[in-house]
């Protein structure tokens, strides 16, 4: 209880901090996962394609809207670092 009294001020700031970091952390994650996930979708539309299950156009309208989408993911990341 006493050891409990002596942390709590110091319990406050120090939970902000961690809380702030596993916020950052989820976010790169989340970001890193988008990415990841995009391009599992493009090469599951490139193996559709090759397996003749969707069309040319088919292919083309879709692969276009995941490299675009790849292209905006990578240009927030860029800006966020700047």
């Amino acid at each position: 209880m006493i050891l409990r009294l002596l942390t709590l001020p110091i319990a406050g700031p120090l939970e902000g901090i961690l809380w702030m970091g596993e916020q950052i952390l989820e976010r790169a994650s989340g970001e890193l996962d988008s990415k990841e996930n995009l391009q599992k979708q493009l090469l599951a539309l490139q193996l559709a394609f090759d397996l003749g299950d969707i069309s040319e156009e088919d292919y083309d309208a879709q692969e276009e809207e995941l490299l675009l989408a790849i292209e905006a993911l990578e240009e927030e990341l860029r800006e966020e670092e700047e």
